[in-house]
């Protein structure tokens, strides 16, 4: 098994000789933002948050993210918020890629390091803080949680991807697999954020066409992904944003293992306007 990897290395400047030309691209079926664009000058500050600074990858916006925001957060020694979440509905993933964090939910303190995914349900109070001596940098998630009659509310999760197996596609050889931080069968989450892994010479054999949103962030590697009618060569630090049915593929071609962060909306009626 291969030693895990998780890429954490945004910002700083780039030179005044470098040459402008990039594979960033904004289109309607999908965007790649490549990690030598988010840089020192392309951050945001946060009401309620000190010590801290957002690369917002994504956002509600017409023409692009319809159904979720991601942002990766970077939180200094000491820094952190008492109130995070300015918007009840919201629901949080977290994933950790770098430094410790604490997160306080319903009078419990759970300690998180790189690896740490936590899902926190709506409409609950936490906070988050960075208890080490350098700073912690984490993906944020946030979705409006889209309630169903019937249905109880989802649980918190606290996890670490060393506590889940990957769960290999079928006729793969292991290749291609998935690792799931929540039961895929459980209705009552309505957006789930995986990390799937290819092995070199794993692929997505087809153009997958579907109805879920997805935001990938690469964490590992390198591989050929297919958007659209585009072949687009992405790294760790990559960042696509895919609308829902944009054809996808992907070819990695090594030499070590190709590991992405996807979210992706699921478990619920499509909206009749």
């Amino acid at each position: 098994m291969s030693s895990t990897t998780y890429f954490s290395a945004p910002g700083g400047l780039p030179g005044q000789a470098e040459l402008l030309s990039s594979k960033a691209i904004f289109t309607t079926a999908y965007a790649v933002i490549p990690r030598t664009v988010m840089t020192d000058i392309v951050t945001s500050v946060l009401p309620h948050w000190t010590g801290t600074r957002a690369w917002i990858l994504s956002r509600p916006l017409t023409g692009f993210s319809e159904t979720f925001s991601q942002y990766l957060m970077e939180v200094a020694p000491n820094g952190g918020s008492d109130r995070p979440e300015p918007d009840k509905r919201a629901q949080a993933v977290l994933f950790v890629v770098d430094g410790e964090l604490t997160v306080e939910l319903d009078g419990a303190t759970h300690a998180l390091r790189a690896g740490s995914f936590a899902y926190i349900p709506p409409a609950q109070a936490w906070r988050l803080h960075n208890p080490g001596s350098v700073p912690a940098k984490f993906h944020w998630f946030r979705k409006v949680f889209q309630v169903v009659e019937g249905l109880d509310k989802p649980e918190a999760i606290f996890t670490h991807e060393s506590e889940h197996s990957i769960s290999p596609m079928p006729d793969t050889d292991g290749r291609w697999g998935t690792t799931r931080f929540i039961d895929p069968a459980d209705v009552r989450y309505d957006m789930h954020v995986n990390i799937v892994t290819f092995e070199p010479g794993g692929t997505i054999p087809f153009m997958e066409t579907h109805v879920m949103e997805h935001g990938l962030y690469v964490l590992e590697g390198k591989a050929v992904y297919r958007l659209n009618g585009d072949w687009v060569e992405v790294e760790a630090g990559d960042y696509m944003w895919l609308r829902a049915f944009c054809p996808q593929a992907c070819y990695a071609g090594g030499p070590g293992r190709f590991r992405y962060l996807l979210y992706k909306d699921v478990n619920r009626h499509t909206a009749l306007w």
